[in-house]
């Protein structure tokens, strides 16, 4: 008896099944969600980024521990040769040092999309029906998150070793605005090495060869006229010299009107050229 009706309700199941062809019609019926826009795809992978820091806290060493180590390394060891006292130097040396913490730790993008890469999730990603830029650009928007954090830190420990902005919140906020976005658009430099290269050691490396002589050669530390002349026309003509110059005048309260438009000049030509090769990177890889 009870085998007789499991059976007979079997049998209704299968018979009331729907067919393959109402199950096409049904789909073809119903109305597909809208695409996602680029900002809010772009937002979306941002996002992801964030939700990495969360789960690997860890990541976060290079945006807290490392500013605060740089500002009173550098400080204190070359604020009394150079200036004659710490609190004298720290008026020179905060914008300086901040610029090129926050240039240093765009690096680490490129070894995040290396790593990404390695493990597939990028093939995953190109099969979305999404802006085709949106998880770089998002990785991208990610970091300045983190770029903020590091320049709140150095500027907090700035403060309570001397450092005074004469500019005031505005001149702070300025400056660090203009670091963001040369920052964007210096970390398409290290996207394309992350697709380029093969594994994240590699991006490591090849990064630290370029970024070490690139911030070291600028006016980070000293004033370039103190220079050989051959090496002042290197320096003066630097991406990081400008940038370091406009975020250190606009802190003090000026306006320096060429060194800025050098800054987003420079940023404009990154985007231009080394996100045009990484998303041509990125579509063939």
């Amino acid at each position: 008896m009870s085998t007789a009706t499991t059976t007979k309700d079997v049998d209704d199941l299968v018979l009331e099944a729907p067919k393959a062809e109402d199950l096409a019609a049904l789909l073809v019926r119903k109305q597909r969600p809208p695409r996602p826009s680029a900002l809010s795809a772009s937002l979306t992978f941002g996002w992801r980024a964030m939700l990495k820091i969360k789960h690997v806290p860890e990541q976060l060493f290079d945006v807290t521990a490392f500013p605060i180590m740089m500002v009173l390394m550098y400080t204190y060891l070359f604020g009394g040769a150079l200036a004659g006292s710490v609190s004298a130097y720290i008026q020179f040396l905060l914008p300086g040092i901040l610029t090129m913490s926050v240039v240093m730790i765009t690096m680490y993008t490129g070894v995040a999309v290396n790593t990404d890469i390695t493990k597939g999730v990028f093939d995953r990603f190109r099969t979305l029906p999404i802006w085709r830029p949106s998880p770089m650009v998002g990785y991208l928007l990610g970091d300045v998150v983190r770029y903020v954090l590091a320049s709140a830190v150095m500027l907090a420990v700035g403060m309570i070793i001397g450092y005074r902005p004469h500019g005031g919140p505005l001149g702070v906020v300025l400056g660090v605005a203009l670091l963001m976005v040369f920052s964007f658009a210096f970390s398409w430099v290290w996207t394309m090495f992350g697709l380029l290269l093969r594994t994240e050691k590699s991006v490591m490396g090849v990064s630290m060869m370029v970024i070490f002589p690139l911030t070291f050669l600028s006016n980070v530390f000293v004033d370039p006229k103190t220079m050989p002349g051959w090496l002042q026309a290197f320096v003066n003509n630097s991406p990081v010299t400008h940038v370091a110059t406009a975020v250190r005048e606009l802190m003090a309260g000026n306006w320096p009107a060429a060194d800025i438009a050098w800054s987003l000049g420079w940023a404009a030509l990154l985007v231009l050229v080394f996100g045009s090769v990484t998303m041509r990177l990125y579509n063939r890889k």
